[in-house]
């Protein structure tokens, strides 16, 4: 697909994530600057066809739409506002947040930012670096609908979008996501251990179930991981952590009990104070095993 010339993109954070959606958007014909604070991790992209900027105020003058790919909702204010990336931008210009953070900062920003002229969406994804590399990226995009559709052609390279409501409405879907993703990798990780103890190979088991009831993305990908014990990054669980963390907010804030949610947060707040951050999500697993061989030596 050829991008129209006039459609500018500016790409704010080309990490493990930012850096194939980028490479998505260059192969589909967009014309895109890139910044991050490390510029070791976008200086890559100009053999891709990227021109990389020294700024992020740089990288959005005189774009149409600003994708940011950020840690956290403190990193998106900072780069946003706090650097004046905001008041670089054109009258007109669209903001996509595709970084994850608490619904209400990204409800703030649409405010703000709207005062400027400028129109925000969230749309944080899923799909981890697998899916931003293939392009199958599932793209919950929060704020006006005609907009997400005027926008279908910008997103098509990256995976799907769903128009999932108004203004924070995608944040609070991909924390609802992160729920789903952690409590699941719990699920796996404390499986595998039951059927290794009762004498079963993991790798086996894995096979077996692949396709019955149990089967989804966690079992294809993570549950692999685990057999094999490889667990780089994928997604941080230090980041796993910060969106459970919100989630913890938000159901706080509406009033809701979430029990499983409640214990595998517990568990990964431990596992990341223990000096685990860095390792995948799924790495959960050592922590479980962990514990287990703990309350073995209690027992004994």
């Amino acid at each position: 697909m050829t991008a129209p010339a006039t459609r500018q993109i500016a790409f704010l954070g080309t990490g493990l994530m930012g850096a194939p959606m980028v490479r998505r958007l260059l192969g589909a014909g967009f014309p895109v600057t890139v910044w991050n604070r490390d510029v070791g991790k976008a200086e890559p992209l100009q053999a891709a066809g990227a021109r990389v900027a020294q700024s992020a105020a740089e990288a959005v003058a005189g774009a149409d739409v600003v994708f940011t790919m950020l840690s956290d909702g403190s990193a998106v204010e900072d780069v946003l506002f706090a650097k004046g990336t905001a008041d670089a931008l054109k009258q007109g210009a669209t903001v996509v947040d595709t970084s994850s953070i608490a619904p209400p900062i990204a409800r703030d920003h649409a405010s703000r930012l709207a005062e400027r002229g400028i129109a925000h969406i969230d749309a944080p994804v899923s799909g981890g670096v697998v899916g931003a590399e293939a392009g199958t990226l599932a793209i919950m995009a929060g704020g006006d609908a005609a907009l997400v559709e005027s926008l279908a052609d910008v997103f098509a390279p990256l995976g799907r979008v769903t128009h999932v409501g108004p203004s924070g409405a995608g944040q609070i879907c991909k924390l609802a996501n992160q729920q789903i993703v952690a409590i699941t990798i719990g699920a796996v990780a404390e499986a595998m251990m039951l059927v290794e103890a009762g004498g079963a190979s993991r790798e086996r088991f894995r096979q077996a179930i692949r396709g019955g009831f149990a089967e989804s993305r966690i079992l294809e990908l993570h549950g692999q991981r685990m057999v094999d014990r490889r667990f780089e990054p994928g997604g941080p669980s230090r980041l796993q952590l910060k969106d459970l963390n919100a989630v913890a907010a938000m159901a706080d804030t509406y009033g809701l009990d979430l029990p499983l949610t409640s214990d595998v947060r517990q568990a990964f707040e431990t596992f990341v104070a223990d000096g685990n951050g860095e390792l995948d999500h799924s790495a959960l697993l050592l922590h479980l095993e962990k514990t287990n061989r703990r309350k073995g030596a209690d027992n004994d």
